[in-house]
């Protein structure tokens, strides 16, 4: 496996490290931490001027790498050695987005790992941030880790779907990696408005997923309410879940949850990581 580890050196991108150490300590793994020096944070002053690539090598690149190193220092400290596990570190001038994109497609990325940060988890915050960004835009898949989440054995994942797969069954796959390697129950969820059915073809791919997760003996849940996001956190809290995983194409779905412009309730997002499956 090959992950990104995107750093901004802040307190929530290192908890996001240490839940990948975690997450993957089973797995052999090339961990890439990469840390972006935002070419927007260079244009300074009343005219604004691109820096010499001395300049940028001096006050950007250096210190970047310095701050790397200190990383692998801290990492090597507060994590015991595995064997499996083997990580590179590399710093870019660029623009966030594309310098992830560059690397996800260079290095075979399989999987992105950042943290995100707020007492409201991905309420307001997400929107316009990095880690939004990456969600919605870098066609890799994505593991989210909020600031306050700690790994712990993954005995329950929440998989909300509206049955409407409009992607390839298979993108589905690192799901079934982490049932099988944690053991973990599955619940599949599907917020509906009250009196309202299923369609024939929601039926169908119900069945479908049910097949497709036949191993895991998967369990149903039809909950009613107005507010998607509501009625996951009803579930995610009752349920006690450890994860929550999305298709990235479903994320209209679930904008609700990803974009609430309002801090409510959404306090679940604090401590439960989830993962956006990408195509």
């Amino acid at each position: 496996m090959n992950i990104l580890l995107p750093t901004d050196f802040s307190e929530n991108a290192w908890n996001a490290i240490s839940y990948a150490i975690d997450f993957f300590k089973s797995t052999k793994c090339n961990f890439y931490l990469l840390h972006v020096n935002r070419i927007k944070d260079m244009v300074t002053g009343a005219e604004a001027y691109m820096p010499t690539a001395e300049v940028i090598k001096e006050v950007y690149t250096k210190p970047s790498r310095t701050k790397l190193i200190q990383l692998l220092k801290d990492i090597s400290e507060n994590h015991k050695s595995n064997k499996k596990h083997r990580f590179f570190t590399l710093t870019d001038n660029y623009f966030f987005l594309e310098s992830i994109r560059k690397h996800v497609e260079e290095k075979k990325i399989d999987m992105i790992v950042m943290g995100t940060k707020g007492a409201s988890g991905l309420s307001e915050y997400i929107v316009g941030s990095n880690t939004g960004d990456v969600i919605t835009k870098v066609k890799c898949t994505t593991l989210v880790v909020p600031e306050h989440s700690k790994f712990s054995e993954l005995k329950e994942i929440a998989f909300p779907s509206d049955f409407n797969l409009s992607y390839d069954i298979n993108i589905l796959d690192p799901l079934t990696e982490i049932l099988k390697n944690f053991e973990s129950s599955l619940r599949i969820i599907h917020i509906h408005k009250k009196d309202t059915q299923l369609n024939s073809e929601q039926s169908n791919n119900k069945e479908l997923l049910n097949d497709y997760f036949v191993d895991f003996n998967p369990s149903l849940h039809f909950l009613t309410n107005k507010k998607v996001e509501d009625a996951i956190q009803c579930f995610v809290e009752s349920r006690a879940v450890d994860m929550i995983v999305m298709v990235a194409k479903n994320l209209n779905y679930f904008q609700n949850i990803l974009f609430h412009t309002k801090i409510e309730k959404i306090t679940y997002h604090t401590d439960i990581p989830f993962l956006v499956l990408h195509e």
